[in-house]
């Protein structure tokens, strides 16, 4: 059996989760406050509203001004505060 130095051996890692929480806490902690947001997707289109719901394929962006909207989550770039400090609490 050969000596294995403690030094050389690489420990193995656990891959990380697939899924930790952190976007589904964020985007009730949106609703919740209906902050506004900015909602750019992959085709350079940017939308303004707050999410009125969300699950693990898509958002409800609702619009004061215009139709709500049923946003696959693929087709999101990102999603951005509107720093107008408009929420209702």
């Amino acid at each position: 059996m050969p000596y294995r130095n403690p030094l050389t051996v690489k420990k193995l890692r656990t891959p990380p989760p697939a899924e930790t929480g952190l976007e589904s806490n964020y985007l009730r902690a949106l609703g919740e406050k209906q902050t506004p947001v900015a909602v750019k997707l992959l085709g350079g289109e940017v939308f303004r509203g707050w999410i009125e719901y969300y699950d693990q394929n898509m958002i409800r962006l609702t619009r004061t001004d215009a139709p709500n909207l049923f946003i696959f989550k693929h087709e999101i770039l990102y999603i951005a505060e509107e720093g107008n400090g408009r929420g209702r609490l």
